[in-house]
């Protein structure tokens, strides 16, 4: 769609309303311009606003699967080249998130769709190794310092079998890239465009929400006082209460991936003994879940 001739210092507006909306720009009514369109956000860079970031070196194949049973959980399975996560979506399906080299996924979306389920399945189960037991030594020796240990007989889960893809399957490669600020007059950013993360651990689309409900509230709070919603002095308020909690889970997540390119003996088993520990003390694992799933605002809270 064209660009309409508008007053100068709303040319920005315009532009963005006119190639995202079959609606007709008028300047004035333009009180608020949210960009949502994801890492590559066309309004972020239209609207000037400044990034830090960095390659993985790393891409991701993202697709569409189909179980006989339904899946009730998200699992993640993490493997040398990267992790592998299964996310439900309803019925028997759920997608697939699997992080790799660059050739590793080139390779993986050319191979048949058969050959492609077995290799899920392969590294969802025992593929790349034994299936963990909670009965090891580990267990013994956090007995003498937790009294919340969980049952030393809780059965490992498999995750439901793969039976057929139900979508193509689509490579991306990773990045990191946080926005520098989040508000300018008139235009806002949230979810994917004020900040990519890796797709580890599935937060992205929890970071997104938070955005969301945040902005909301802001908007929401500034209507019922007759302030204007696009001006930044507002906006800075979502700014300030989002800005901190995603570079903090940002720098987790980059954290996370770090730590997991490392494949040395000694350093792998003290990465494990760390998962143990958050798996068997019940509280441990509660305050991480509601840390990741944005209930708790700051990680190991009491």
């Amino acid at each position: 769609m064209g660009l309409r001739h508008c007053h100068p210092q709303f040319n920005l507006a315009c532009y963005l309303a006119s190639t995202m909306s079959s609606l007709p720009c008028n300047a004035s009514e333009l009180l608020l311009q949210v960009g949502a369109d994801g890492g590559r956000s066309r309004v972020r860079e239209l609207a000037g606003f400044s990034s830090t970031g960095h390659k993985y070196h790393q891409s991701a194949i993202i697709c569409t699967v189909e179980h006989l049973i339904q899946n009730h959980c998200a699992w993640q399975r993490f493997l040398p080249s990267g992790p592998i996560a299964l996310l439900p979506i309803g019925d028997n399906f759920s997608n697939i998130v699997w992080t790799m080299s660059p050739k590793e996924a080139s390779e993986r979306t050319t191979v048949t769709e058969n050959d492609f389920v077995e290799v899920v399945n392969h590294a969802l189960d025992h593929g790349y190794g034994p299936r963990p037991h909670s009965s090891s030594d580990m267990m013994s020796i956090l007995s003498s310092f937790a009294a919340d240990l969980v049952s030393a007989n809780e059965p490992f889960e498999v995750p439901p079998k793969v039976i057929k893809l139900a979508s193509e399957r689509m490579v991306f490669p990773l990045s990191f890239v946080h926005a520098d600020s989040y508000a300018k007059s008139r235009v806002v950013l949230i979810g994917d465009a004020a900040h990519t993360v890796h797709p580890l651990a599935g937060q992205g689309v929890n970071l997104g929400f938070g955005d969301a409900s945040a902005l909301s509230k802001v908007i929401s709070k500034g209507t019922a006082v007759g302030v204007d919603i696009g001006q930044v002095s507002l906006l800075r308020n979502y700014e300030a209460e989002r800005k901190p909690a995603n570079s903090m889970m940002a720098a987790i997540l980059d954290g996370f991936q770090k730590a997991y390119s490392v494949d040395v003996g000694p350093f792998n088993a003290l990465r494990a003994a760390a998962f143990n520990v958050a798996q068997v003390i019940p509280s441990l694992k509660k305050n991480i879940i509601l840390y990741a799933s944005g209930e708790q605002r700051l990680p190991f809270l009491p």
